[in-house]
């Protein structure tokens, strides 16, 4: 499935857990095929983490690391560059060209 939100994009959670609504973030991963996406700083978990041993003689340190986990992408909207607003996304085809533009502003994204 093709998605309208790409990495590098800035986004605003709209739903899901109180201390992550409203916040703000870049997009580091999509996971189209599982309809999931990564933001950086929010949705963060705590792994505990056993010392392992690399192929290349290396340790890696055992303790508590802290991630960002992937969440749904309907939790989130994308905010546009030109008007600095959530908005939804629409397609502007001309041509052979296919855009991103806002809903609100009509401005286009790439």
């Amino acid at each position: 499935m093709k998605t309208k939100i790409r990495k590098g994009d800035t986004v605003v959670v709209i739903s899901g857990r109180d201390r992550d609504k409203d916040k703000r973030g870049e997009v580091i991963k999509v996971l189209p095929d599982e309809h999931r996406i990564v933001v950086q700083g929010i949705n963060l978990r705590k792994k505990h983490q056993r010392q392992v041993q690399t192929q290349g003689r290396r340790n890696l340190s055992p303790g508590i690391i802290e991630f960002e986990a992937p969440m749904d992408i309907s939790n989130v909207m994308l905010i546009c560059p030109a008007c600095k607003k959530p908005t939804r996304v629409g397609i502007n085809r001309e041509g052979a060209a296919v855009q991103r533009m806002c809903k609100q502003c009509q401005a286009l994204f790439d």
